[in-house]
């Protein structure tokens, strides 16, 4: 007769010889009672019957613990609980605030932090929908009644938890809630609520998708990012067989898992962000800690980004000799400080000068930081300085920037040499054969053409974006996409406002994924990529630093790219092109 103990291990073992469904892993914030960190039971049972597989997480201040956790999480809902202390608003309390908890509010707020820096998935519920609008610079009623109006509707039920006591509206807008919900063609939803704090400004950015009948926010979300909150509790209801508080859990768990995708796909591939202008901040900069730029270590860690392009920037200046070789001297100097940066934290990163580079470090569990100038006014009127600039590990230049210089005409201003000068023909000629690539962002149209005409390798277009997209003169045109393609080069969806729509205060991270399928629509897979432009005003809604770059790769894996196109756009078209470009006669350049 088999034990009851040897009945129940047959039932783990069959179980899991068929893991063929991988479930996300959803942390649930704990509440803080008598000593425990514990939640109702229909929270995790909501987010099983959803697809998930819950963790509670314990009600802890301890960073590097809350941050372990962070970090092995698909997904996170903040649960409800007792009123958020009103210090965190900047006000003091009035006489009707509730019970409040200090250690909880910190956890809350930490655990939130943590989360939003590695772009999880967000579902706030009831607490959790108020301290999303804290965490985000939105401000609170402390007490409905005493602050919003005294004959509101009564918010904080006396029925079961199952049971729906009042109907909250939804905005009648496209919105995550909406699709969570199927798009229910009555607007009108019943729920049910317990709580006397509420929203009362939203935080920028973020949209109101449901109000009671007394005006009171109900729910709310970004529209970029993959966060959304309700101020009602969904999770009884779901457990009690309602298929529409059952959808919002499986809503999260939808987006968990292809954020689960995401990072798994992160693992495998290597991910290249084509140029940043970090070396510009680094007077009160320090690649190892999170102080002022858009791009570092921790940044690159928690975005699972492997590379990126640092440039040395410089703005278009006089063309006398003596400005000429302050030039130079100035790119050199920016560059060597990417170098000290290298050695100062010699475990993490290195500067790296080849695709193979990449693919060594990737190994290592390093960062790569690739070399490049932004602007060929660096070079003043000397070849030699190409040369040097290669030595010190330069994998691109950028021809010009805002202002035409001696080697070509720039977008930005008139015509001076139709084109390419006369030494632009010879520094196009000599960074093929040093192995330079060759970067067109910047250039007037007859520049990027005659680039074409001369260069006997591919070219690239290192932060560009679409103009028949958002007209702007620094976007190239479908024509140039496809005669770049047509040479094997490749452009890289440049993130900065002004390029991504013409209404430059609304450009947003779903405007960039458009440049990018029409670029692929129009010149293939094998032509595009990313280069953020962050550090140089690059950012936009929903993708403001190098730790959200994971959001693109959400995008693609919801829009059905697979892996392999993926691949190609973080990084592996733009790594054919420079060991295309890298391919030279090394016994020429010993003749140098």
């Amino acid at each position: 007769m088999s034990s009851l103990l040897d009945i129940l291990y047959k039932k783990v073992d069959d179980q899991t010889s068929d893991l063929s469904y991988a479930r996300p892993k959803i942390g649930i914030s704990s509440n803080k009672k008598e000593g425990m960190s514990c939640i109702a039971d229909p929270y995790f049972q909501a987010v099983v019957m959803a697809g998930g597989a819950p963790f509670l997480i314990p009600v802890t201040t301890d960073i590097s613990v809350l941050a372990m956790i962070a970090d092995n999480l698909d997904g996170l809902i903040l649960s409800g609980g007792g009123d958020i202390y009103p210090g965190y608003l900047g006000e003091e309390p009035i006489p009707e605030l509730g019970e409040t908890d200090s250690y909880r509010d910190e956890y809350d707020f930490m655990l939130l932090k943590l989360a939003f820096n590695r772009q999880l998935p967000i579902f706030g519920i009831c607490r959790g929908h108020q301290v999303l609008n804290v965490a985000f610079g939105g401000t609170l009623y402390q007490d409905i009644y005493a602050q919003f109006l005294k004959d509101a509707l009564k918010h904080s039920q006396e029925e079961a938890r199952d049971i729906a006591t009042h109907a909250v509206r939804l905005t009648d807008i496209p919105s995550r809630l909406r699709m969570a919900l199927n798009n229910p063609e009555d607007l009108n939803l019943p729920v049910n609520s317990f709580h006397h704090q509420a929203v009362k400004d939203p935080a920028p950015e973020f949209i109101v998708t449901a109000t009671s009948p007394d005006g009171l926010n109900e729910a709310m979300e970004h529209p970029e990012y993959p966060i959304f909150s309700v101020q009602w509790h969904p999770e009884p209801m779901a457990v009690a067989g309602n298929e529409m508080m059952l959808d919002l859990f499986r809503y999260h768990v939808n987006q968990a898992s292809v954020f689960a995708k995401a990072k798994k796909l992160h693992s495998r591939i290597a991910t290249i962000d084509s140029h940043t202008d970090t070396p510009a901040v680094f007077e009160s900069f320090d690649l190892g800690r999170k102080e002022g730029g858009k791009v570092n270590l921790p940044l690159m860690d928690e975005g699972l980004l492997d590379a990126v392009f640092m440039v040395a920037y410089l703005p278009q200046g006089e063309r006398d000799d003596i400005s000429l070789r302050n030039a130079t001297g100035y790119a050199v100097e920016r560059l060597l400080r990417v170098h000290e940066q290298a050695k100062k934290y010699p475990y993490r990163m290195e500067v790296a000068r080849t695709p193979d580079d990449l693919r060594r470090l990737r190994k290592d569990g390093k960062k790569s930081v690739f070399l490049s100038v932004e602007n060929g006014y660096a070079i003043g009127k000397e070849l030699e300085n190409l040369r040097k600039f290669r030595d010190l590990g330069v994998s691109y230049i950028t021809l010009c920037h805002n202002g035409n210089n001696d080697i070509c005409d720039s977008a930005t201003g008139n015509a001076e040499w139709g084109g390419l000068s006369p030494f632009g023909i010879e520094v196009v000629a000599e960074m093929n054969r040093l192995g330079l690539m060759i970067d067109i962002s910047h250039a007037a149209e007859s520049t990027f053409y005659d680039v074409l005409k001369y260069s006997t390798k591919p070219i690239i277009a290192s932060h560009s974006s679409s103009r028949a997209l958002c007209n702007h003169r620094r976007n190239l045109d479908d024509d140039q996409i496809r005669a770049l393609a047509l040479r094997d080069g490749v452009v890289q969806i440049c993130l900065y406002k002004r390029f991504i729509n013409n209404d430059a205060e609304k450009a947003s991270l779903t405007d960039a994924i458009r440049h990018l399928c029409h670029i692929i629509d129009i010149a293939g897979i094998d032509h595009v990529g990313i280069g953020s432009d962050f550090d140089g005003d690059g950012e936009l809604i929903g993708c403001r630093a190098a730790n959200e770059l994971i959001q693109i790769t959400m995008r693609l894996i919801a829009e059905g790219f697979d892996e392999e196109s993926i691949s190609k756009i973080w990084g592996g078209n733009l790594m054919r092109v420079m060991r295309e470009v890298q391919r030279v006669n090394d016994s020429l350049l010993d003749r140098y």
